[in-house]
């Protein structure tokens, strides 16, 4: 199957002389969930702003579902939602009336009946006559996801979408996308609560300083650069870390009554036989012990760490 979104050899550089983005290659498929992680200016919103027809890029293209993004950009952006960061609607505005006018933008005829389907299925049907002044943070961004949804389109953009909403609300949030995805239509999001990234997305791409530095399958990711942790309760305290124990690296907690073991699935699988059989030898006990893996958290940090 072709890809919904290619972006071929796309860079970004301001006026300033900052390249935003530097050649940057990416297939997005077509259904999929896909999740882009970065630190603050590491390129995210550059790089979905470009795709959405909001700002030039510098060289590359961009083909949206076979449409070229600069020579048949009405095209290409119909086919488009986007859900910026920022809370911008018209606060007088009625719900029903700015994503009423959002479908208009694109040329669509008027159809009262999606739309009603899109306000009951995020919840804000009962709002329909309310002025945007008068909602909740959490309503506010589910009306620009109505927004964006009004026209139709089959891909759609969430930029930070669960900023600035409580637990609850980000949680819904994720059922929407969910629910958004098993209709067809193509997730592409940025976020700071890796979380999300851990619980929704198909695959991950990891942006830093405006280059594109992975792009994996989240299982697989997982799989390969996660590692994991043993922690060992003792029986008695240790002072130290005995020397005969060094090439494992182990880290004694401060009251002397933890071992902790990091080790990598896919190269130490014998370690942790051997660990036990050195601690029994130099006639250290545990009474416990339990294992953890690494977070998407901690994978993330340490890829930014090392680019």
């Amino acid at each position: 199957m072709s890809p919904i979104i290619s972006i071929a050899n796309l860079s970004k550089t301001y006026a300033t002389g900052f390249d935003a983005l530097k050649r940057v290659d990416l297939e997005i498929r077509r259904g999929e969930i896909f999740a882009l992680l970065g630190p603050n200016g590491a390129g995210k919103t550059t790089l979905i702003s470009i795709v959405c027809g909001l700002v030039n890029p510098s060289g590359g293209k961009v083909t949206i579902d076979g449409h070229d993004l600069i020579d048949d950009y009405r095209a290409a952006r119909s086919l488009i939602g986007l859900v910026p960061q920022e809370l911008t609607t018209d606060a007088f505005e009625s719900v029903w009336a700015t994503v009423s006018f959002s479908r208009g933008l694109f040329g669509k005829r008027k159809n009262p009946a999606h739309i009603e389907k899109v306000l009951r299925e995020l919840s804000l049907w009962d709002k329909k006559d309310n002025k945007i002044m008068t909602l909740s943070g959490g309503m506010k961004r589910r009306v620009l996801i109505a927004k964006a949804l009004s026209h139709e389109p089959q891909i759609l953009f969430l930029d930070e979408p669960s900023a600035g909403v409580d637990v609850q609300l980000r949680k819904d949030m994720w059922n929407i996308v969910r629910d958004l995805r098993a209709s067809g239509v193509t997730i592409i999001l940025t976020t700071h609560y890796i979380e999300e990234a851990e619980e929704m997305a198909d695959r991950i791409g990891v942006i830093n300083r405006g280059e594109l530095i992975l792009v994996e399958e989240k299982r697989a990711l997982m799989q390969k650069l996660g590692k994991k942790k043993l922690l060992l309760h003792l029986q008695q305290k240790l002072p130290a870390v005995p020397v005969e124990l060094a090439n494992y690296a182990l880290v004694l907690s401060e009251d002397g009554m933890d071992l902790t073991y990091t080790y990598d699935t896919q190269v130490d699988r014998k370690g942790i036989t051997a660990l036990l059989g050195d601690l029994s030898n130099l006639g250290i006990r545990f009474k416990d012990l339990q294992t953890s893996q690494s977070s998407l958290e901690d994978i993330f940090v340490d890829l930014v760490r090392r680019d």
